[in-house]
């Protein structure tokens, strides 16, 4: 059984390109590479099924990546595709047009055999990476990684990408030191947000004026 969802993650202001994902916490991504249970081959499986069908379409669109959940009751598909060019946005027609092939193509081969839910989504402001071609499109900017097993002592490191190759990814952490995270300890990755840059920051609460001295013997106006 398949129900269908479509969602547009929080799109930059318009005239800016597409540059940052969003998740759903506890889902299997094709970045997990130490994952080699039935969700991280199936998540490589459906990708390698679906990527495709969603650049056949002629839309202009790519698969970036997919989140399968699996559960007893209801799973979770969720696609996340884009525009490479960054000539657009992802638009709820992409998404639609996305869903209705893919899910013609997963009534056909059944590849997943419990119910669960397909969602297609756009990257979003805080989009996951994937994979180093995705990581080095973004050079310079800050990401967030959750690592699978603890690196020097550390399960999570923040820093801006320098790069990602057959090292891995590798940041620049605070104190200008270089932190190489390999591909096969990388649990989650996704870009932080600069909404400074986005024109997102929330604006900041004025100053409160100041109050008006009282000179001396000068009698306050009120009512009496």
């Amino acid at each position: 059984m398949l129900r269908i969802d479509v969602r547009l993650g929080r799109l930059p202001p318009r005239g800016r390109p597409p540059e940052i994902g969003c998740t759903g916490k506890g889902l299997s991504a094709l970045f997990c590479f130490r994952r080699f249970d039935e969700a991280m081959s199936k998540t490589e499986e459906l990708t390698a099924m679906l990527s495709p069908v969603v650049d056949g379409l002629g839309l202009g669109l790519e698969l970036q990546g997919i989140e399968f959940a699996p559960s007893r009751s209801r799973g979770l598909l969720r696609l996340y595709i884009d525009v490479p060019s960054g000539d657009r946005h992802v638009t709820v027609d992409d998404c639609e047009a996305v869903s209705r092939e893919v899910s013609a193509l997963l009534d056909v081969n059944d590849p997943i055999a419990s119910a669960y839910t397909l969602e297609v989504s756009s990257p979003g402001i805080d989009r996951l990476i994937f994979n180093a071609a995705q990581a080095n499109r973004f050079v310079g900017s800050q990401a967030k990684i959750a690592l699978s097993l603890p690196q020097d002592g550390r399960r999570r490191v923040q820093g801006a990408i320098l790069r990602a190759g057959d090292e891995g990814l590798v940041l620049l952490v605070d104190g200008g030191a270089e932190f190489v995270v390999p591909f096969d300890n990388i649990d989650k990755a996704r870009l932080v947000p600069d909404y400074a840059a986005l024109g997102l920051a929330p604006n900041e609460p004025k100053a409160p004026r100041p109050r008006r001295k009282r000179t001396e013997g000068t009698p306050e106006t009120g009512n009496h």
